[in-house]
């Protein structure tokens, strides 16, 4: 569990700027899958999703809305967690996708995020903040709980695909570059310009 507590400082954590009051950090156990439900709402938090697309591609929108939750929930209940929750409390606000990348097949299926090396990586692959907790820090302490988590799984380096604002005015739902830039992380590839590769090895941070 990750605490960001109320500090009469403006709070960091890593480095990032945590502006909501408190936040606690939980994996995605199977008891706190209906948090997750109550996060993601009917529309399965975008488009019906439920966190299916990096693993069955574009099949999720020819699926109903209620199989992929199902499929997400059975992923959740055979463990390990697949991703973080973030917690106000007892309500969930926030949800961060990570897994070793190698769980994810479709991301080595999109040019854009083709595999750089075979560095054995952690993904950050999908970000979600309930509305009316955005802009609140929210995403910076996911993040850095999820590097704090691969690190501690032995990860050698943590990935994720933002989206690069000042190349694209598209809405995103994996971040966006300028706050993993503040959380540490390099760009590493950009195959596409509003898309880049960004990277922090957990090796050298360590020091």
């Amino acid at each position: 569990m990750l605490t960001v507590p109320q500090l009469t400082a403006p709070p960091r954590q890593n480095g990032i700027s945590v502006r909501h009051p408190q936040l606690t950090v939980h994996p995605l156990t199977p008891d706190r899958w209906p948090a997750l439900e109550h996060l993601f709402g009917e529309k399965g938090a975008c488009n019906g999703c439920w966190c299916m697309y990096w693993r069955i591609g574009a099949t999720y929108r020819k699926l109903p809305r209620e199989k992929n939750k199902e499929a997400f929930r059975r992923i959740v209940a055979a463990g390990p967690p697949p991703g973080l929750l973030a917690f106000e409390g007892d309500l969930a606000v926030g949800w961060c996708q990570l897994t070793p990348r190698d769980d994810l097949a479709w991301l080595d299926r999109n040019w854009r995020l083709k595999r750089l090396d075979q560095t054995p990586v952690w993904s950050i692959s999908c970000l979600y903040v309930r509305i009316g907790y955005r802009r609140q820090g929210v995403t910076s302490a996911l993040i850095a709980a999820a590097v704090d988590t691969a690190r501690r799984a032995g990860a050698p380096a943590i990935e994720a695909y933002p989206l690069d604002a000042d190349r694209s005015p598209s809405a995103t739902g994996t971040g966006y570059a300028s706050t993993f830039r503040r959380a540490g992380f390099k760009v590493v590839a950009r195959h596409a310009a509003a898309r880049p590769i960004v990277r922090l090895d957990l090796l050298k941070s360590q020091g």
